[in-house]
């Protein structure tokens, strides 16, 4: 159907609007079934454990916080303990990650020598090899060695295993930035170091907040190597913590979401707070890298 006076296809516009709406319909499909488990999370959290084992899906009776308060004071469930090593264990780690991640990526980008692809090569063979089929290796030498148990335990392998995808990115994006700025800042007296941290890693930002925001989440979720690696109560991270409220024979479902509401809360506020950086991030990051 076509407007003759004005010439606009009403057809056209009828069918744009129609799928339109029917696009905008999924996304808010798809959105809800993002958001309802973390709504279910909560107010099953306010439950008592025999309302909840009556009915799992039906809203609380009379809700209240008696999980979170229990949790909170409970001194056994050392979840405030945990939440101050994940923090520890993720900041130290990530730092050591975008700090290193980024030297070593740019000097495979910039300098030629002998053994340079070589190098390249063997840390990208890092992302190739499964993290969980070191478990045991790992196990071994740190238990041997007399590394398995400290606070620090934690940050070796998650900088190793951190390593290889930050130098990957890294050493692609820094080949995207032209030469010419390096050889201009030499010309005026530059040094390395100057050029590499003044001049060069500014550029570099976009794409190392693209490696913090990766690293964060995984060190922060990290289960395996913390459960093998950390013994003591005192020392174990945030997914250690939510495992205390299962049982050999029975599970407190109330207590373990309200335990996961209180550690993700952190990883939460983080991302809502950075979130404009973490978007232009991995744009640029899936951009130029």
């Amino acid at each position: 159907m076509t407007n003759k006076n004005s010439g606009i296809d009403t057809g056209s516009i009828i069918k744009s609007r129609v799928l339109s709406i029917f696009m905008n319909v999924i996304l808010f499909i798809f959105s809800l079934s993002c958001i309802f488990p973390l709504v279910w999370m909560f107010y099953s959290s306010l439950k008592e454990k025999r309302e909840f084992n009556a009915n799992v899906m039906g809203l609380p009776k009379s809700p209240d916080f008696h999980n979170y308060i229990n949790i909170l004071t409970n001194k056994d469930y050392h979840i405030f303990e945990s939440v101050i090593n994940s923090f520890r264990t993720t900041i130290i780690s990530v730092f050591l990650i975008v700090l290193f991640g980024y030297i070593i990526g740019y000097i495979l980008a910039r300098i030629k020598f002998p053994g340079n692809r070589l190098l390249y090569i063997l840390f990208l063979m890092g992302m190739l090899i499964p993290i969980h089929s070191l478990l045991v290796p790992i196990y071994v030498v740190f238990t041997r060695s007399g590394l398995g148990n400290q606070w620090f335990t934690l940050i070796m392998p998650y900088v190793s295993f951190g390593f290889p995808i930050a130098i990957f990115l890294v050493e692609g994006y820094v080949k995207g930035i032209p030469v010419a700025l390096e050889e201009a800042a030499a010309i005026d007296g530059s040094s390395f170091s100057r050029t590499l941290f003044s001049i060069i890693l500014p550029m570099c930002k976009p794409i190392l907040t693209t490696v913090a925001i990766i690293q964060t989440f995984s060190c922060w979720n990290e289960f395996s190597f913390a459960l093998v690696l950390i013994k003591d109560p005192r020392l174990q991270t945030v997914p250690l913590a939510v495992t205390q409220f299962t049982g050999q024979f029975s599970s407190d479902y109330t207590k373990i979401m309200a335990a996961m509401l209180i550690t993700m809360a952190p990883i939460v506020v983080f991302y809502f707070v950075f979130s404009k950086q973490i978007i232009q991030g991995m744009v640029a990051g899936a951009v130029k890298g």
